[in-house]
């Protein structure tokens, strides 16, 4: 059965940095691509940042670029988030998911009933 748990999350200032975790099981994480998105309280589902099957094919949503980094540990079957310089706004559930996720996609498999994801950790940032 193909799993993915994500952990990391927390409570923190603005400015602050947070690592999120994505275990994934069921499958190998580095054969597929990954997404990480987010989705705020009373909000639709929002890309964040893919990553291919060469790790340094990566795309970033605009208001996360050069704050972000999304990389793997293939020895663990691991994705991370590393998230820095962290705003207020940045505050929400963030999940990975199986797939390249970018342009719609996201949503599109969630209507469908097809998106492979987690649980979410919860990330609040304070200002």
């Amino acid at each position: 059965e193909v799993q993915l748990a994500e952990s990391g999350g927390g409570s923190v200032q603005a400015g602050s940095s947070l690592r999120l975790s994505c275990l994934a099981s069921g499958f190998t994480a580095s054969v597929s691509d990954m997404t990480w998105a987010l989705q705020a309280p009373g909000k639709g589902l929002e890309w964040v940042a893919s990553m291919g099957l060469n790790p340094a094919v990566t795309s970033y949503a605009s208001f996360v670029r050069d704050r972000f980094t999304v990389s793997r540990d293939n020895a663990k079957n691991t994705l991370y988030l590393q998230m820095n310089n962290l705003r207020s706004e940045d505050s929400a559930m963030y999940f990975c998911a199986k797939g390249w996720l970018s342009g719609g996609l996201l949503q599109k498999y969630q209507e469908r009933g097809t998106l492979i994801r987690g649980q979410g950790t919860q990330v609040t940032v304070s200002s």
